[in-house]
């Protein structure tokens, strides 16, 4: 039977033509799979009701037409509620781009470079608040002569957010820098600010290195740069727990002792054989959990794992549990939800009890990257002798993930796993 190849994506995401190392994707645009624009027009009623389920079976089948990507994100991660109206949606994403638009200027009063289409990436103050006198440093921030910051800062949270700056444009010309869309600085700067403002609104987790790689997408697909804060912000409200750091720990340990105790329960001979050669710590999947396989995957590829992660965890009350009105919380629990509503994932927790104890559900990146274990688990008992092999072994998978495969893999070592821990 003849099968539909499906078009490729990449056209959407160009890279530069001297990067002639960089994987193609694997994702097709297929015909009567991908939710194309057409149908996830028709998936909304004339007052604006989402039909999220109709949309999540979509998702999962063959993810999302490239055009409509950053639109259906804004459900995905909790922006909007499906159940609102084209005009309310219209009032809340008024009034957030308002609210960014004061924080970006409350920044700005505190470093003029902000919002000015230039960014620093060498320190501009000293630990104890005074301005780096560095001719070169002084060039970098003010080619005008102008000032840019006081010669003395005392409020400590304003030097430790002041600090970080120019981390965030070290690592935001690092960024997806194989895509023609960052040859333009205006869009560098763009990920610079947004950086930056979050940095500074949350400052318990402030910056931390990943972040630009989990921010750079929703830039690409959102042309309003309010909108994409917003998705970001959203998206960190899942993730910012593995960014929040103390003296002794990195929050994204947890997560890795999760992945352990998984490998455990799954493969208790690879988890065995893995903390023989000193591994038990897990921290060679660091970077797979902190920045979601950006770097296992290709640019395109990794937009669509994303997507099919974010479907299958999908839980309706997504946008209540992210509003900080109460109200809005008690009106959320009086609306009936079918099953159908909830993405499969989810639903599977919901079946065996799994969001009904205090700590909220695991995350299913966690099992991806178990499923990734145990995928390669006969060339990590025969070849890994130690962790360098370990990670040599993990490495060879890039750019030679399907994202679709490693989800139906995720799901069914999920469901394996809580028959057995349940």
């Amino acid at each position: 039977m003849w099968r539909d190849p499906g078009a490729p994506a990449d056209s959407f995401y160009e890279t530069r033509p001297e990067c002639t190392d960089v994987p193609k994707s694997r994702f097709r645009i297929k015909a009567g799979k991908t939710l194309s624009a057409r149908k996830w027009h028709a998936a909304f009623s004339p007052e604006g009701y989402l039909d999220i389920g109709k949309t999540l079976s979509r998702i999962h089948r063959g993810g999302i037409h490239p055009s409509i990507r950053g639109e259906v994100w804004e459900f995905l991660l909790g922006c909007y509620d499906p159940k609102s109206t084209f005009q309310e949606r219209d009032e809340i994403r008024q009034r957030r781009r308002e609210q960014y638009a004061n924080w970006k200027e409350e920044c700005r009063k505190l470093f003029p470079l902000i919002g000015s289409g230039r960014f620093i990436t060498a320190p501009v103050i000293t630990e104890d608040g005074r301005q780096v006198q560095d001719p070169l440093v002084l060039l970098e921030n003010n080619p005008n002569n102008g000032l840019v910051i006081p010669t003395e800062v005392t409020d400590k949270g304003v030097i430790q957010w002041m600090l970080t700056l120019h981390q965030i444009g070290l690592d935001v010309i690092r960024t997806d820098r194989t895509l023609i869309f960052y040859e333009k600085k205006e869009n560098l700067s763009k990920l610079w600010d947004i950086l930056s403002v979050y940095a500074r609104i949350d400052s318990d987790v402030g910056y931390g290195q990943g972040m630009s790689d989990l921010c750079s997408p929703m830039i690409i697909l959102l042309n309003d740069e309010a909108d994409a804060f917003w998705c970001f912000e959203r998206l960190m409200r899942r993730l910012r727990g593995n960014f929040r750091c103390t003296d002794n720990s990195v929050g994204v340990e947890a997560q890795l002792s999760t992945l352990a105790t998984i490998t455990q329960v799954i493969d208790p001979k690879l988890h065995q054989h893995i903390e023989h050669i000193g591994g038990g710590d897990y921290l060679f999947a660091f970077r797979m959990i902190m920045v979601l396989f950006r770097r296992e995957f290709s640019f395109c590829d990794s937009l669509y794992l994303w997507e099919m992660m974010w479907a299958l965890e999908y839980d309706p009350d997504l946008f209540w549990m992210y509003e900080d009105d109460d109200d809005k919380s008690e009106e959320s629990k009086g609306r009936l939800k079918s099953l159908r509503h909830y993405g499969k994932y989810e639903r599977e927790n919901m079946k065996n009890g799994a969001k009904n104890g205090e700590d909220p559900p695991l995350p299913i990146s966690v099992f991806l990257v178990a499923s990734v274990l145990k995928d390669k688990s006969t060339m990590l008992l025969q070849q890994a002798k130690g962790l360098d092999d370990v990670v040599k072994i993990l490495n060879d998978v890039n750019g030679n993930l399907d994202a679709k495969k490693a989800c139906v893999a995720a799901l069914k070592l999920h469901k394996k796993y809580l028959k057995k821990v349940l």
